[in-house]
């Protein structure tokens, strides 16, 4: 493949599987220092990418969700920003391939369907097992793609980075929520986007917060702003103070404020993998979904699920009794966050001495 002169990548629509596909970004930039690449991406993810020496530009995409006629739009848009020589398509849906190819790009690279191939120029073959398309972690599917593009794989660790804003209006949030500058604090983020199949109940998350806070550790509890209520519920469940600062964060503070704490606990949702990128000790508690599509990075993550039958169903809503979340008991998520909690058996605990062991991720 001949070094091509502008890269386009079509973005993941989950701020999580955005994350898992920063070694393809690394990858992608290390093979064509030179090339101008763009990410096309849901505004509302753009902030994950802040910081980072990937990208040249990150334009917003949505037109997925307003029809055709925005389609075309922002297809024309995207040609006007230049000819781009190369594309990866990272979404799996046929919208994204069309997209790309109304684009202009010349040489679309993507994961084969039966549906989408021809709007494909480079037609990568998913990998497969019994006859089906296999599970694989995230982090290896987008290297996939980058390595069909002529980007070899430069490590599948996860990277962020923060910028100086971000940081600062952070560090603002916190103080204003009472939290010192330089006190210990544990993060909390009880929400997932998926479906509240993903949830781990709301008291057992108030009852975690207060067992923390009794350790010595102030409490940060952090979600969307459509997860208000639920945040504020485990708030308000909670015997002692914790700093709500739903709703009040974008991805990108969220970013700087993750990057400070001692620990996070949270479901099986993106705030996990921002704390991979950082080096932050995670609890995640794990439901309806397998690990088989994310057990890459766990060196400090414990991943914390219940053993019943039904599990994973990928199902949005539990049709029955919730079992597979209400099962993880709340005294095995705090014996799992306490040591993270000390600065010393922290970094024991995160297995390499270091309090800030950062693969690669950092500040800008």
């Amino acid at each position: 493949m001949t070094n091509p002169e502008e890269i386009l990548v079509r973005g993941p629509n989950w701020a999580g599987d955005l994350v898992m596909a920063t070694p393809a970004f690394r990858a992608l930039r290390r093979a064509y220092p030179t090339a101008r690449m763009t990410l096309a991406v849901k505004p509302g993810l753009a902030p994950l990418v802040a910081g980072a020496p990937w990208f040249d530009q990150v334009l917003p995409v949505e037109s997925h969700r307003r029809g055709p006629w925005a389609m075309l739009r922002e297809a024309w848009g995207l040609r006007c920003h230049g000819g781009f020589d190369l594309g990866l398509c990272l979404p799996d849906s046929f919208e994204s391939a069309l997209h790309m190819r109304l684009a202009g790009v010349r040489n679309v690279v993507g994961y084969r369907s039966d549906l989408r191939a021809p709007l494909l120029h480079t037609s990568v073959a998913a990998p497969r097992s019994g006859g089906r398309r296999a599970w694989i972690p995230r982090e290896r599917h987008v290297l996939g793609l980058a390595e069909a593009a002529g980007a070899p794989a430069r490590g599948t660790h996860l990277e962020l980075f923060t910028t100086e804003a971000e940081r600062s209006r952070a560090g603002s949030l916190l103080e204003a929520a009472g939290v010192a500058p330089g006190e210990p604090y544990a993060v909390l983020a009880p929400g997932a986007s998926y479906g509240p199949s993903k949830l781990w109940p709301a008291g057992s998350f108030a009852q975690t917060g207060d067992l923390l806070a009794e350790a010595g550790a102030r409490v940060v509890l952090v979600g969307t702003a459509d997860e208000r209520g639920l945040v504020g519920g485990v708030g308000a469940a909670m015997h002692a103070p914790a700093a709500d600062l739903s709703g009040k964060l974008d991805l990108g503070s969220l970013k700087a404020v993750i990057r400070d704490a001692r620990v996070l606990i949270c479901n099986d949702a993106g705030a996990r993998h921002v704390a991979v990128a950082f080096g932050v000790p995670c609890i995640a508690l794990m439901g309806p979904t397998s690990l088989a599509k994310t057990n890459l990075n766990l060196e400090r993550v414990r991943v914390l699920t219940a053993d019943v039958g039904c599990r994973p169903c990928y199902l949005r809503r539990c049709p029955i009794d919730h079992r597979c979340m209400t099962r993880i008991p709340v005294a095995a998520v705090r014996e799992a966050a306490l040591p993270a909690l000390d600065v010393e058996r922290a970094a024991r605990w995160r297995g390499d001495g270091a309090l800030r062991p950062l693969p690669g991720g950092g500040e800008a």
